[in-house]
């Protein structure tokens, strides 16, 4: 029986590794963005990572005719009323840039005390068919607070400011075995993980 087929929809090369280690166990064969020279790039128009999640799924499994795991992510900071959130990636503007992303955000809390910082990763998940239907969803949640300045350097985006209270430390000190489970990437791929063993032992997933 072919192994089924399915490809991860984004081009970020720091999401994709971290994918990779993820779904290691659901017996599927992942192909990149990048493995298919008419892959578009798709307008995230949604205003939730979950809507930005499914139009980008629905998309590229359409356009690709394979099953698509795509996800949308982003930072929430309460003191910001949940902002950068889908724009967290070009809060600063464009081009992107992780370096001028958490200055502007550092800018704006500089007067917010370490109590008022809190924040939470957000990853939402959604895996959609050959067709564009969308097939399995989930989210998960990765709760800290920013810090007053970027400290480590393992890891990409907010990492450097984000820490993890029970450990003191941020993500990028942690380093990627420990952000590999604390995650909110890893905590959305736990919950859908088991629906796409579903589908694969059900044959269901075609290649």
């Amino acid at each position: 029986m072919a192994t089924p087929l399915g490809v991860f929809g984004t081009g970020n090369p720091h999401k994709v590794a971290e994918l990779i280690d993820l779904f290691a166990p659901a017996g599927v064969t992942w192909k990149l963005l990048t493995d298919f020279p008419d892959a578009i790039e798709v307008d995230e128009t949604g205003t939730t990572f979950a809507e930005n999640a499914r139009i980008k799924a629905s998309t590229y499994a359409t356009r690709l005719r394979h099953w698509v795991l795509a996800e949308d992510a982003g930072l929430a900071v309460d003191a910001l009323g949940g902002e950068p959130g889908v724009y967290s990636a070009r809060f600063a503007g464009e081009p992107r840039d992780d370096g001028r992303n958490i200055q502007k955000l550092l800018e704006l809390l500089k007067d917010v005390p370490p109590e008022k910082r809190s924040a939470r990763f957000v990853c939402h998940m959604v895996l959609a068919d050959p067709q564009g239907q969308v097939q399995a969803e989930a989210e998960g949640c990765c709760h800290g607070r920013i810090t007053f300045a970027p400290r480590g350097n393992q890891g990409f985006g907010y990492d450097p400011v984000f820490e993890i209270l029970e450990y003191h430390r941020t993500l990028a000190e942690l380093g990627l075995a420990v952000k590999g489970c604390l995650s909110h990437r890893a905590r959305a791929a736990r919950l859908i993980l088991p629906e796409i063993v579903r589908l694969v032992d059900s044959g269901l997933w075609t290649p």
